[in-house]
């Protein structure tokens, strides 16, 4: 009898062993499963972080480039929809390059020629688009593995530091993300660093939104509104000049909700063209007031609203032109163009140069904060 429950207590150890513990199999609501988010990369781990608060409203984030991975917020029928792009599992994230919810760093959107000037020194970075450094180049913050600190349920804590010439940038930069999913279904994203050594900074954050809740569909329909009565016109290497232009008579004017496929093939309007539809920086009329809304966007279909707000002087909206149908993503549906926008708070691009425009110069002593809200409601 003694031998038989010995017996028994090694095979219940066996089975023990064998089978997956439980938050590792845990699935979200928005359909991911935990585990397949954990791996090592570069000797650090990557993990799935899970954010609810009390009215439904889920964020899914992984520590790897600091992605949000899944949105889930009501629509207006009560139905939960997924509101971004991405992949079910971290390996997608590591061999497939995107940006998709990813923060971006150390400097978000181009600088021209991969090369800027600091008290005296020149500095050449990767030239990763077009001839020029984009969103930090190849190896920029987006495929790096931040160190994840879940302070409470609705709280994700993310640091990284980024060392003294890392894509050939200077100084030592200590970064750190802060995610807090409030109350009232939006996403409080505040960005932070410290430098030992002059250098510039410009973070944000890179979710495709699909408010439809299906990347099948694109966003024609969306309703977008940008509060904004100038922009910053590019090339068509999508570098800007220098100039701000007005909204005011052209297709750039979103001051009231306008169909984003209303006009967005009117090719015959050159930065329509240079951009391969929207893919451009408005000057802000917000002026760093986080209580201001900075732009807005609507489905038609589901009646979900996005209002973004910034302390920063500029956002850049990208439309999806460059989907192409060669990316799945989840639930192995494939991403086509324009099946999703970003609006991504931000310096505007190339500010190094252009020392009219607002600095991102970040000098040791100072604290660098960059603060982006994305709230969700519903328009029924």
């Amino acid at each position: 009898m003694k031998k038989t429950l010995i017996s028994l207590a090694v095979i219940a150890l066996i089975f023990a062993s064998c089978s997956p513990k439980k938050t590792s199999m845990e699935t979200t609501l928005s359909g991911l499963v935990k585990s397949n988010f954990e791996t090592e990369k570069d000797g650090n781990k990557t993990d799935l972080y899970v954010l609810k608060n009390k009215a439904g409203m889920e964020v899914c984030i992984t520590n790897f480039g600091g992605r949000i991975v899944s949105i889930v917020v009501p629509d207006k029928n009560g139905k939960m929809q997924d509101v971004v792009l991405g992949f079910d599992s971290i390996q997608d994230y590591i061999n497939i390059p995107s940006d998709f919810g990813a923060s971006i760093g150390r400097y978000a959107n181009r600088i021209a020629n991969g090369k800027f000037s600091l008290d005296g020194t020149t500095f050449q970075l990767p030239q990763n688009n077009f001839g020029h450094c984009l969103h930090g180049g190849p190896k920029g913050f987006q495929y790096a593995v931040y160190d994840a600190k879940k302070v409470d349920d609705q709280t994700l804590e993310l640091t990284y530091l980024s060392k003294d010439g890392e894509e050939g940038f200077p100084g030592n930069l200590t970064c750190k993300v802060i995610f807090k999913l409030t109350e009232d279904n939006a996403i409080d994203i505040n960005y932070e660093a410290e430098t030992d050594k002059p250098t510039v900074v410009n973070m944000t954050n890179h979710s495709y939104f699909n408010l439809d809740g299906d990347a099948s569909r694109t966003n024609s329909d969306y309703l977008l509104t940008i509060n904004a009565d100038s922009y910053t016109p590019v090339d068509s290497t999508f570098m800007t000049s220098g100039e701000i232009l007005p909204v005011k008579g052209t297709d750039m004017d979103f001051l009231k909700p306008t169909a984003i496929g209303k006009r967005i093939n009117n090719f015959d309007f050159i930065q329509l063209k240079n951009g391969n539809g929207y893919d451009h920086n408005w000057v802000l009329n917000t002026k760093g007031d986080i209580k201001q809304v900075a732009s807005t966007m609507e489905s038609p279909l589901t009646g979900i609203v996005l209002n973004v707000y910034t302390n920063e002087p500029g956002i850049q909206i990208y439309t999806g032109n460059f989907l192409d149908g060669t990316v799945k993503g989840k639930k192995g549906i494939t991403y086509n163009q324009r099946a999703a926008v970003c609006l991504e708070t931000q310096k505007f691009p190339d500010s190094p140069n252009k020392t009219q425009w607002p600095s991102p110069v970040l000098r040791p002593g100072e604290k660098y904060n960059s603060h982006c809200i994305f709230a969700f409601s519903v328009k029924k």
